[in-house]
């Protein structure tokens, strides 16, 4: 079955476009990969995807929209028919992109009215081999929403989109992989909106690495450091000067995509929080608000 296999990029809207622009580069390590129409694009040194954040000044701070992989032509092509027969809605079918890095794809609304494009053949950079100790991301690792309706949007990721589900953290929180990656995708009860998207960097010293050069800049830590059960990766969650929350991540646990057995973690003290010795914790996260972007797409 055609089905999604990758995170691409995240497009933002931001009121303070120098300030977020700055903060990729300068603290959480992004390069830039080019500027058009208004649109600041940001790589990751360590990956092959040629954006993997894209900015444009806002009046308000909005998702414009989540990007997902395709393998082929044929598989987008698929992959629209499912999503207009599931009846979300359609923002264009299935056409030669003109965006940076061009490629084949459409867009439309998830049920809850975030703005998603799934495509193919894009260009692609030539990444960087990291070194350890360089603190610098290597991809997104993975994608939290909040959904006002968590279980149908799990159902419809997986049903629509060919995302399987990894595990539960009680009946709250659900990890859906697209690959052999344990997650790329979790979903969340609230508001429909972004809960953060995570880098993967190349160890835990890395994470670390980072952790003190944001620090050093003036961005402390948020939640963390610590290490989740369900994937069994590390974590530290930062906000970024527009307030959206972004985390540095290592040692996700891979699975066999079409072999791998869900299961439910039962919440507690050292679920979310293997360690328990971070500071912070899931209530000094930014709260949750429905995106102000909800059903309105952008031109580019």
């Amino acid at each position: 079955m055609s089905r999604v296999t990758e995170i691409r990029y995240v497009g933002y809207a931001v009121p303070d476009l120098e300030a977020e622009r700055a903060f990729y580069a300068e603290q959480w390590k992004l390069v830039e990969a080019g500027e058009t129409e208004g649109m600041v694009h940001f790589a990751a040194d360590g990956g092959d995807e040629l954006y993997v954040v894209r900015l444009r000044a806002g009046v308000e701070k909005r998702i414009d929209v989540i990007a997902l992989a395709a393998d082929s032509r044929a598989d987008v092509d698929a992959l629209h028919d499912r999503v207009a027969a599931s009846g979300a809605r359609i923002i264009f079918a299935p056409r030669d992109l003109t965006t940076l890095g061009g490629g084949y794809g459409f867009r439309f609304f998830s049920p809850d009215g975030l703005s998603f494009e799934i495509l193919s053949d894009v260009a692609r950079r030539e990444p960087r081999d990291l070194s350890r100790w360089e603190g610098v991301p290597q991809k997104i690792s993975h994608i939290v929403l909040h959904s006002p309706d968590h279980q149908a949007l799990v159902a419809w990721f997986c049903d629509v989109l060919g995302f399987k589900v990894s595990d539960w953290l009680g009946d709250f929180m659900c990890f859906l992989r697209c690959n052999a990656a344990h997650h790329r995708i979790a979903i969340l009860p609230g508001p429909p909106c972004l809960n953060h998207v995570a880098y993967d960097m190349l160890s835990l010293d890395d994470m670390m690495v980072g952790i003190n050069r944001l620090r050093q800049k003036g961005t402390d830590i948020r939640w963390g450091p610590g290490r989740h059960t369900a994937g069994n990766n590390t974590f530290s969650y930062f906000t970024t000067p527009a307030g959206f929350a972004v985390e540095y991540t290592s040692e996700l646990e891979h699975v066999d995509f079409d072999a791998h057995e869900a299961k439910v973690h039962v919440p507690g003290p050292k679920v979310m929080d293997q360690w328990g010795i971070g500071v912070g914790g899931p209530q000094t996260m930014p709260h949750p608000e429905a995106d102000a972007g909800l059903f309105q797409a952008v031109d580019a």
